[in-house]
């Protein structure tokens, strides 16, 4: 299971892996609990994590550079629960991540990259060093 095959899905908790694509949905495996199911269309939206942006005072980066950026502080900064103080999750990512927009992001969708990049550790899924690299190598390809 690679980071790339890693989604969200909407109204449900957790992250899934991405089995197989469907006219009317997707089939997903829970990475947590390994359970399998299908997610229809109708109700459900089902969003790659290497798709999600994170805005900042610049331009917008990939949700893979703050986890690389989570990941690679983590021996010098102690980690944050997400069930932490706004406050507090907020230092956080300022301390990690100094130019993200604080004004557009907010704490709620910081908790859930904190638990999320939990989700990901505790699954051996950490290799985002390759998701950050990706983009930069694709813009070089098209000039």
């Amino acid at each position: 299971m690679e980071y790339k095959e890693i989604v969200s899905v909407t109204g449900l908790g957790g992250l899934f892996h991405l089995l197989t694509t469907k006219s009317d949905g997707a089939i997903v495996r829970n990475i947590t609990d390994g359970s399998t199911k299908f997610i229809s269309a109708r109700s459900h939206n089902v969003t790659p994590l290497e798709s999600i942006e994170v805005y900042t005072v610049e331009d917008n980066v990939r949700l893979a550079e703050v986890f690389q950026k989570m990941k690679e502080t983590e021996a010098n900064t102690a980690p944050v629960d997400a069930k932490a103080s706004a406050d507090t999750i907020k230092e956080y990512f300022t301390s990690i991540f100094p130019s993200m927009d604080m004004d557009r992001v907010y704490v709620s969708d910081m908790k859930k990259m904190l638990k999320w990049y939990q989700l990901l550790k505790d699954n051996d899924i950490v290799n985002f060093e390759a998701e950050v690299e990706e983009p930069a190598e694709e813009s070089k390809e098209e000039e």
